[in-house]
């Protein structure tokens, strides 16, 4: 049944990569990532499109998804999703906080998980779509880039190092992320500093 379902979204091309980032991010538990493979492979010289169609559709699907947590709460991921998926999305949020929805771009629960979660818990939407761009961005045009320069040769190049060039990409990401708050709060103590000694 999923090879039928990602099969007839293959079949519209670049408008089934773009329904399939958008439902991805609201409720539909096969992840974009798998139409975007079959695609890069059939045109790898459209892959860096297709990363673009996709990153733009799960960023057009993700204030959906919000507001279904907003609306449903936390129960409805338990009707629709693993128990397990929910319980780690649960988990990361309450570890990471605001951080959890970057993480989870890089992780294999399936996206929609984070953007109910959200609605269900009144994180800020702004911070979800901020978080959402960033992480879901790098894993989009990881796979459209490895293809675009090795051509279907891409295919076991992700097979094989996804995970570990996904992991160095994070850890890039979150140093830069971490290096940026530091700056921003040293800054606000100078300011409060500064005022109050006025």
């Amino acid at each position: 049944m999923v090879d039928s379902i990602l099969n007839f979204l293959k079949d519209f091309g670049i408008w089934g990569m773009m329904f399939h980032s958008f439902i991805d991010a609201i409720i539909f538990p096969i992840p974009a990532f798998f139409t975007q493979i079959s695609l890069s492979m059939v045109d790898p010289s459209n892959a860096l499109w297709l990363a673009t169609v996709g990153f733009i559709g799960c960023l057009l699907g993700s204030p959906i998804g919000y507001w279904i947590g907003k609306v449903a709460g936390r129960s409805f991921l338990n009707k629709i999703l693993k128990k397990e998926w929910v319980d780690s999305a649960s988990e990361m949020f309450n570890k990471h906080g605001e951080a959890a929805i970057f993480l989870g771009s890089f992780t294999p629960i399936p996206f929609k998980i984070f953007t109910i979660l959200s609605g269900s818990t009144n994180f800020p939407l702004w911070k979800l779509m901020g978080y959402a761009a960033i992480g879901r961005a790098a894993k989009f045009y990881i796979v459209g880039i490895l293809f675009y320069i090795y051509g279907s040769l891409a295919e076991n190049v992700i097979n094989e190092y996804f995970t570990l060039i996904s992991f160095v990409l994070f850890l890039v990401i979150a140093l830069v992320w971490f290096l940026f708050r530091k700056f921003r709060a040293k800054k606000k103590a100078q300011i409060n500093v500064s005022s109050e000694t006025k």
